[in-house]
């Protein structure tokens, strides 16, 4: 393609610039938040005919009913010899609470001073947009790409179910994948999240009115409240935490981003009794030089050590339960994190062609949030984060995207997958 093919190509995005706008206006519309989740089945239907419809093969399948996940495989004319790409977002958006005071119904879309505003503009109906419009304008263009381009709508971001990771397990990969989640479309890798569990388990069961025999001289009693000890551990555990601001570091973070989040306390069972268990949810921020393995190793050693300095503790331990697979379903989730390689040939194609439609060279870095990339990086493909939209945005009330960084964002796409489709293996050494 000639350079003022490919500039007239762009300028279309200008030109059509509404059938943009009512392509992110009716993902919108799908009503799809997480919590309550099981509610993908309409929109996700709606991508699949949209990417069969221009040539792709599709697999779609139930990850939970109700919720299934949709790759389209577009096969390269030349896929041996060029690049490949795969592109990846989610279709669930953040819940909608009662008494939210939204301007709007938050699933009727509204264009207000050149913003987009709905639940899911931001975070991320609008990057899923955008690639679609995308690809759909190099379509009608008549463009065969030479390297293969998979395109992943998935399910379950929102609430740690991790659709990504059972698109990994299904094979799908590529020699770069962009996953187009809320970045304010500066490329991003990303630190990695897990949750976790510890609880404490008196093994003796006592009415409220043995309290004073356990804390008086001469009481005689040896038992605890488990709520009173998890004190200990809550205060073990911020210990921990500004341990790790003073010692860790990661380019791209700020200090202190490794945090440990106390975030749900349960214990007790009612006024007349001693607490005799006690649970605490925790989420936990970790760098991308580390994995939740070690991280749940590293908490568990020293929440012990603190065990041990407690006479009832010391006897009965607490324990711990670390991740899940939905924060619905048990309670727990994992994010792994995503680093990234600024001399990848691919994220450098990607930096040159946002410099080329911005005309201003793009901010690298990391996200202080975490998406599905990190489960892509995890199955050996090179990835970024790379979407419009402001963090600010996602998950607000009122949520919105300018239209502005939407069409900006969807000019990029559209260079981006024919440049990289157009790359020879050979040529791209990284």
């Amino acid at each position: 393609m000639t350079e003022t093919a490919l500039t007239s190509l762009l300028e279309q995005v200008d030109e059509r610039k509404s059938e943009l706008i009512e392509l992110a206006s009716t993902l919108i519309r799908f009503k799809t938040p997480s919590p309550p989740a099981r509610n993908t089945e309409e929109a996700q239907a709606f991508i699949s005919t949209y990417l069969k419809d221009l040539g792709f093969s599709i697999d779609k399948w139930d990850v939970y009913e109700g919720d299934p996940n949709v790759v389209g495989v577009l096969s390269g004319s030349n896929s041996n010899e060029y690049k490949s790409l795969l592109i990846n977002g989610h279709i669930d958006v953040a819940s909608v609470e009662e008494g939210e005071q939204w301007d709007q119904d938050p699933f009727s879309p509204i264009i207000k001073e050149n913003t987009l505003y709905g639940r899911g503009a931001a975070d991320m109906k609008g990057g899923l947009a955008g690639s679609l419009f995308a690809i759909k304008l190099l379509k009608e263009a008549g463009i065969a790409l030479p390297g293969k381009l998979t395109f992943q709508s998935v399910i379950g971001e929102e609430v740690g179910e991790a659709g990504t990771l059972e698109c990994c397990k299904k094979g799908y990969e590529a020699d770069f994948a962009v996953v187009v989640d809320t970045s304010n479309c500066q490329i991003q890798g990303q630190g990695g999240v897990i949750t976790g569990w510890i609880t404490i388990q008196s093994p003796q069961t006592f009415h409220d009115a043995n309290r004073r025999s356990m804390i008086h001289a001469g009481g005689g009693l040896f038992g605890a409240s488990a709520i009173e000890k998890m004190t200990k551990i809550i205060q073990g555990l911020k210990e921990l935490e500004q341990h790790w601001a003073v010692t860790k570091a990661y380019p791209g973070f700020p200090a202190g981003m490794t945090t440990i989040n106390p975030a749900v306390i349960e214990g007790g069972r009612h006024a007349a009794f001693v607490a005799d268990r006690c649970a605490l949810w925790i989420t936990v921020h970790f760098y991308p030089n580390e994995n939740h393995e070690e991280i749940a190793k590293e908490i568990e050693e020293h929440i012990l050590n603190v065990a041990k300095a407690d006479p009832w503790l010391c006897e009965n331990q607490p324990t711990f339960r670390w991740g899940g697979s939905s924060m619905i379903e048990d309670r727990g989730e994992i994010f792994p994190s995503l680093a990234i390689d600024e001399n990848h040939a691919g994220l450098r194609t990607l930096a040159n062609v946002h410099s080329d439609v911005f005309q201003e060279k793009v901010t690298i870095g990391m996200s202080p949030t975490v998406t599905d990339g990190g489960w892509l990086g995890q199955a050996g493909i090179p990835t970024v984060i790379y979407g419009p939209g402001k963090l600010e945005h996602a998950h607000a009330v009122n949520e919105q995207l300018s239209i502005d960084e939407l069409v900006q964002f969807t000019k990029v796409m559209t260079k981006f997958i024919y440049d990289w489709c157009h790359t020879r293996k050979e040529d791209a050494q990284s």
